[in-house]
């Protein structure tokens, strides 16, 4: 059992569905206990908690996003661009979840629904937790995922 002392809620805030449609409360760097990201889009308060990585993210810092397009397949001419194909990609690879599709069910349906999708998804069928998305098997109860 790898069961960790801080346990996160079982909630998926808005917030943490990042510009290139990664749900940031299934990964690795916010459920982690040592050098928590907290998050694509957190305020630049918390900017010094994140890794480099996550601030100098090409995505996440792209000119073409303005600060009414929340996701990068808002009014974006350019979407889905080279660096999210291959952020996809590799997801696509090693993970089976597509960012690309996560931002057209949001266009499609809803930034809400698409968190319910998430939740159903990810959530452990042994413990009830969300399951990390970078992990084989639940980091609360260890149950592999299918």
């Amino acid at each position: 059992m790898t069961k960790s002392s801080r346990k996160k809620p079982n909630t998926i805030p808005v917030n943490l569905i990042a510009p290139c449609g990664i749900n940031c409360r299934l990964c690795w760097g916010y459920l982690r206990e040592k050098n928590v990201c907290p998050g694509c889009l957190t305020d630049d308060s918390t900017e010094s908690k994140k890794a480099k990585s996550r601030t100098t993210c090409r995505i996440k810092t792209c000119s073409q996003r303005t600060k009414s397009s929340k996701y990068c397949s808002d009014k974006c001419a350019r979407f889905p661009c080279q660096p999210l194909k291959r952020l996809d990609k590799r997801y696509r690879t090693r993970y089976g979840a597509s960012m690309i599709d996560n931002l057209k069910v949001i266009d499609k349906a809803g930034v809400r629904h698409f968190i319910q999708n998430e939740k159903i998804e990810w959530t452990c069928p042994e413990c009830g937790d969300l399951m990390c998305i970078h992990k084989p098997a639940c980091v609360s109860c260890g149950r592999k995922r299918q």
